[in-house]
C-alpha cells in the first residue's frame, strides 16, 4: 500500500477506535481496559492476512468498507 492510503487507512482506524472506545466487552487480560485501535489491527490482520499496512492497493475499497462495517 503506498503512504498517502496507509495515512487515509490510519485516520480511518483512529476514527472507528474513537467510536468504539469504552464500547468493547471487558477481558481479564486487559484490566485497564481494551485498545480499540490495537482491537481494530488485530481484527483486520485476522481477516487479511496481514497488517493493514501491507494490504495490496487493489483490496483498498474492501479494507475501507472492512472497518467502516466494525460495530464493537
Amino acid at each position: 500500500m503506498n503512504d498517502k492510503n496507509k495515512k487515509a487507512i490510519w485516520a480511518l482506524i483512529q476514527s472507528r477506535g474513537d467510536f468504539l472506545s469504552n464500547k468493547l466487552s471487558p477481558h481479564p487480560s486487559h484490566p485497564n481496559g481494551r485498545n480499540p485501535y490495537a482491537h481494530i489491527c488485530s481484527l483486520i490482520k485476522l481477516h487479511f492476512g496481514c497488517s493493514y499496512k501491507e494490504v495490496k492497493d487493489e483490496r483498498l475499497v474492501e479494507l475501507v468498507k472492512f472497518i467502516e462495517g466494525l460495530k464493537d
